[in-house]
């Protein structure tokens, strides 16, 4: 008999691998469904922003269905674990921003395995060490009360609008199509932005 995969496996499977990172992003999507009563989205019925572009950003589009190609999903390059969710149909919103206290356990010890494991110059020694640290790290911030892992706050915010269908045209110097918004003019003529070319005077 095939059992149904639990939500957290789904993720590991989408991601490739268990890590810390994944279970930050299991854990807000968790909060996040819960405190606005919804179930995965089909279509842009939810939006994410997230401020980082780490692991757990693809656990939230696994559990969310908040993903880039349907557009509901935002990134704002700001390198913070804060993740905001906006549902259409209610208008309500939550902002849930990561303690670090929260899930962050490293020592000096710690950051040092993980870079000789990295660079591949760990003994399997400490190969196995770090996989039994990290899965200690895991179980951690899967299982820590709510309140020592998160802030939890509801917000007013603007819903941004739905994700928008451009019309293409083709760059005249490399011949590739780019949608209508992102392109440029360069000698007059059209262009994709890395066709385009900078302009600064160093200000």
């Amino acid at each position: 008999m095939c059992m149904e995969k639990t939500d957290w496996e789904k993720a590991v499977e989408f991601h490739g691998h268990s890590c810390p990172g994944l279970a930050i992003g299991y854990r807000v999507a968790k909060v996040a469904l819960r405190e606005l009563a919804e179930s995965r989205a089909a279509d842009e019925e939810l939006v994410a922003i997230v401020e980082n572009d780490a692991c757990g950003v693809d656990a939230v589009q696994v559990l969310t269905g908040c993903t880039l190609g349907k557009g509901n999903l935002l990134f704002r390059d700001y390198g913070k674990h804060v993740f905001t969710f906006v549902c259409r149909n209610s208008g309500k919103a939550v902002r849930i921003s990561i303690r670090g206290n929260g899930w962050r356990r490293d020592s000096e010890d710690s950051r040092k395995l993980r870079e000789k494991v990295f660079s591949g110059t760990a003994t399997p020694e400490e190969e196995d060490l770090f996989r039994r640290r990290q899965e200690e790290r895991i179980h951690h911030i899967l299982e820590v009360p709510e309140e020592e892992f998160c802030t939890v706050q509801h917000i007013n915010t603007e819903l941004p609008p739905k994700a928008r269908i451009f019309s293409s045209v083709t760059c005249a110097f490399c011949g590739e199509t780019v949608a209508e918004a992102r392109a440029r003019v360069r000698e007059g003529k059209f262009a994709c932005i890395p066709c385009a070319g900078e302009y600064s005077r160093g200000w």
